[in-house]
């Protein structure tokens, strides 16, 4: 507040009005001040103080100005600031926060706190709900912001200790450090007055709320459990945060109105569901709106709210002051670290970038919206980080990049110019191949018996590269690597079970004949068993004898022992007569015998046992493997149920297959094609759906 006044030597003060009256009113009077308390001006003459100003003095036309600022001071009972706008605690002890307060230490308080955007009137809400309109926070009607920081202030008739908050959307280069230091003051309170003036409810309102809900269940729940816990506080704190009042003030459109169906508090709890926010830490969500038509506001409705939730102690109960202080302290201290203030930018770059993100590191390509149909690539400054599951660590020629060029090769199970057996083979013996189409092999990994180098220190040099949806990866050769042992073994377990098939088992029977000895008879001749007279079906399994010759089932020659009469000098398969005939006859001697006659039926059984023992144990490993080995790009067999080619139902009859294109499930009928699929790493012909084979 200005007056018009000039200093002079005298202690009386004269109007510079000659109409007014001569003699105003004592500058201790409660009308110029707003408190019945006294302000004492102090007299200066130059340099010299003079002391205090008398109560009685008046105004002259000699005098020029004197400022009064009609905020309190906080030894007299005014606010004072708690918190600056770095977050720093302004006082040091309990004791001096009590003394500010002009507070008995044993008397029990609440904490109600002011929030909004600036301008919109949060001191001057305190003012009149608590403090009959006297301005213990101040007010001003200047641009910049006149509360910076927390303000906190006593009321006695309440007993409510007021903090009075910075506003949001206001110029400042510490955002983020602003809105924790919000924050903070919301976890400790036990009302939350959110005023807004908008003539609507605005998105920030709901932002605000909703993201300070999320970080007291997160974040100040906890930690407010821990201090709760503490001795000298008395017990637990309560888990659920404060009562929210939304006081919203109109004057051309109407408030929040309550319908048959739907309250205001609905409304908005609708608005937050909306918006994906969540209130679920609040006790409890008010709203109160009025409109003012005409200055000045009633806040009547406002201080009967803030009034009955004083009141509710179900939730929360007052505390004493020094817990209030210890547990802002406590919070301050846990939430005080380092935070970057980044501004907002109104148009951020990913409004007019390509969408497209890395599978591996996750940042977006940098290239403008629709640069594919411009013939350029995904691109991204920021280097980007290896994945095993992507193997996005390519490889370069180091001889093709010392001549300048950037040749990329990746392993390979076979070279180029190895059949698919001699490839395997190779594989099996030397490891995986890495090829440069310019200088051929460059590298194997086991070519020596020792001191095989890494790929990285002889042949190449390594890049991380991103890994863009639908791009061509120059490393799937090495993710089909597992796949494609799997397929060689698969092959040859087909191979070596297709002797039991009754095409190839017809033509081993001939064979065995051909090398059976003579006294055997032929397999042509056996139908049935020659000791049960069990029928043998085309398929079953035909048994000899080794000393009678005889053909039997499986069940009449189940016994071994040695036939040193027929040359078998290790026990193998009899029939149940031989055996018996040969245990009552133990002390057989046997001359010299010549085995020529059953030497390649011996060599035969070997063959057949040993081809046997590798269809098992090659099954074995090929069904442990077979789900870790695929590609990424396959359709899990789980996922599968049907061809996608012909909708036909898999079963135990009709088997699943991939196509090594688009990775589908496709059973054997429609995938009897066979190609080289480059792009996916196979560069032999492979199983290929009817579907990819029509798009070719």
């Amino acid at each position: 507040m200005e007056l018009p006044l000039k200093r002079t030597r005298t202690s009386t003060f004269r109007r510079t009005d000659a109409s007014s009256p001569a003699i105003m009113e004592s500058i201790d009077n409660p009308s110029l001040l707003g408190h019945s308390r006294l302000m004492q001006v102090p007299y200066v003459e130059g340099n010299k103080s003079l002391g205090s100003l008398p109560p009685d003095v008046t105004l002259t036309t000699e005098f020029t100005s004197l400022k009064l600022n009609t905020r309190f001071d906080e030894a007299n009972g005014g606010s004072f600031l708690l918190l600056d706008g770095k977050e720093n605690l302004k006082v040091s002890s309990a004791e001096q926060f009590l003394g500010r307060l002009n507070c008995d230490g044993s008397a029990r308080v609440k904490v109600v706190s002011v929030f909004g955007n600036t301008g919109d009137g949060k001191s001057h809400t305190l003012n009149h709900t608590f403090f009959d309109g006297d301005e213990v926070f101040r007010t001003s009607s200047e641009q910049n912001s006149c509360t910076l920081g927390v303000w906190a202030a006593f009321d006695p008739h309440f007993r409510v200790i007021c903090l009075d908050t910075e506003g949001l959307l206001g110029s400042t280069s510490h955002e983020n450090q602003r809105t924790r230091l919000l924050l903070k003051v919301l976890a400790v309170s036990d009302i939350v007055i959110y005023r807004t003036r908008s003539e609507r409810l605005h998105h920030d309102l709901f932002t605000f709320l909703g993201s300070a809900s999320r970080a007291y269940s997160q974040h100040f729940q906890g930690a407010l459990q821990a201090v709760g816990q503490r001795s000298e506080f008395g017990g637990p704190l309560s888990a659920l945060g404060p009562a929210v009042i939304i006081f919203h003030e109109t004057r051309h459109t109407r408030t929040l109105q309550a319908s048959l169906t739907e309250s205001a508090e609905d409304f908005l709890r609708n608005r937050f569901a909306q918006s994906k926010l969540e209130i679920e830490a609040f006790s409890s969500l008010r709203y109160v709106g009025i409109q003012t038509l005409a200055p000045p506001t009633d806040f009547a409705d406002l201080r009967a709210a803030v009034q009955s939730e004083l009141e509710n102690t179900t939730v929360r109960s007052a505390r004493q002051p020094n817990v209030v202080y210890h547990t802002l302290k406590v919070l301050n201290d846990k939430f005080s670290g380092e935070i970057e203030n980044v501004s907002p930018v109104l148009f951020p770059d990913q409004y007019f970038t390509c969408p497209v993100k890395c599978l591996s590191c996750e940042r977006r390509c940098e290239s403008s919206m629709g640069h594919l149909k411009e013939g350029m690539p995904h691109s991204c400054a920021y280097r980007c980080r290896y994945q095993h599951q992507f193997e996005n660590c390519t490889y370069i020629c180091k001889l093709c990049h010392s001549n300048g060029k950037e040749v990329v090769v990746s392993p390979k199970l076979t070279s180029s110019s190895d059949t698919s057996w001699l490839g395997l083979a190779k594989y099996a013996w030397s490891g995986y191949v890495i090829e440069c189409p310019h200088c051929g092999e460059i590298y194997r990994s086991r070519q020596y018996w020792y001191g095989n180098k890494n790929p990285e220190d002889a042949a190449v040099r390594t890049e991380i590269q991103h890994v863009w949806p639908g791009s061509n990866s120059a490393t799937l050769g090495s993710q089909n690597a597992a796949q494609k042992v799997l397929d060689g073994v698969t092959y040859i377990s087909e191979a070596v079970a297709s002797v039991g098939s009754p095409p190839t088992r017809m033509l081993s029977s001939w064979v065995a004949d051909q090398i059976a000895p003579k006294y055997w008879r032929p397999n042509h001749e056996i139908k049935n068993c020659y000791s049960c007279k069990k029928w043998f079906a085309p398929t079953a399994s035909k048994h000899h004898c080794r000393s009678c010759g005889e053909g039997f089932c499986e069940d009449c020659s189940n016994h071994f022992m040695p036939v040193p009469d027929k040359g078998w000098f290790t026990p193998v398969r009899v029939c149940s007569p031989c055996y018996q005939k040969a245990s009552m006859n133990d002390n057989l001697i046997v001359d010299d015998v010549d085995d020529t006659e059953v030497r390649a039926r011996k060599y035969g059984e070997a063959v057949v046992s040993t081809l046997s023992t590798v269809a098992s144990v090659l099954e074995y490993p090929r069904g442990l493997i077979k789900d870790t080995a695929r590609p990424l790009y396959w359709v899990p067999d789980h996922e599968v149920t049907h061809c996608c080619c012909c909708e036909v139902q898999f079963s135990a009859r009709i088997t699943l297959h991939h196509c090594r294109d688009c990775g589908r499930g496709v059973c054997k009928e429609c995938s009897m094609n066979r190609r080289a699929v480059p792009l996916r790493g196979w560069d032999n012909p492979v199983r290929i759906c009817d579907q990819c084979m029509k798009k070719d």
